[in-house]
């Protein structure tokens, strides 16, 4: 018992610091739900049970565009493809396989857990991922609840610094990715070019347009990765 509060207890501590980012974020997330006219309850199910930043900005934005729910939900699956990715390569290093809690660590994954569970010396366990997540989830969904309650109350320059916290958070996943490769920065702006160009095209809807900007640029991006790590071998 005691080995299992000290694993929890060293994740929570580990995750304070996702917690402190994700509260702001999510205050943002609550505040451009009750904007949009979503419902509390419907807003707060989001950070409940999707628990995926980007892809709740990106969804709440295609929903309020008038978005089907088709459209809604290929673009979140495909946003959130990557957590396949690093859950498999979290799998790998835990020490433990057949824990009864493995769905709940599954379903905590995020950018942030991820990276810093992949920084450990040592293989995680499922105690240690459980506080680490735990205390990232209960940041993103009581912060959610404070800024769908009380954001609307704060001053109008609060609210606006709130509002810019998705484009921080992309920018904090792209730029240390921008270090370590050109072909990603390249990729990176020819993805938001080609997603302008197919909507002034106007050939598909809004969330068809951002489905099909996905598509090509995850084909586009292996075929010029691939291409690129062939000519520096």
């Amino acid at each position: 018992m005691a080995d299992n509060q000290a694993g929890i207890s060293q994740g929570i501590k580990a995750g304070f610091p996702i917690f402190i980012g994700y509260f702001p974020m999510a205050m943002a997330f609550g505040l451009l739900g009750k904007a949009g006219g979503i419902a509390f309850i419907p807003t707060v199910s989001f950070s409940v049970l999707v628990f995926a930043g980007a892809s709740q900005f990106m969804a709440l934005n295609l929903l309020t565009g008038g978005a089907a729910a088709a459209e809604i939900i290929l673009a979140t699956f495909l946003l959130n493809f990557r957590h396949l990715l690093m859950s498999a390569s979290l799998a790998a290093h835990l020490k433990e396989r057949k824990s009864r809690w493995l769905p709940l660590v599954a379903f905590g994954v995020t950018d942030e857990t991820f990276a810093v569970a992949s920084t450990l010396t040592d293989k995680p366990n499922a105690k240690f991922l459980l506080g680490l997540e735990g205390i990232a989830y209960s940041g993103w969904v009581a912060g959610t609840i404070a800024g769908y309650a009380v954001g609307a109350s704060l001053p109008v320059s609060v609210q606006a610094s709130l509002g810019i916290t998705l484009y921080a958070m992309f920018a904090a996943i792209l730029v240390p990715q921008f270090q370590k490769s050109g072909s990603i920065v390249i990729l990176a702006l020819g993805s938001g070019v080609l997603h302008w160009l197919i909507r002034a095209l106007k050939v598909f809807s809004g969330g068809w347009s951002l489905i099909v900007a996905m598509v090509l640029t995850a084909v586009l991006g292996a075929i010029f990765m691939k291409n690129g790590d062939e000519q520096t071998q």
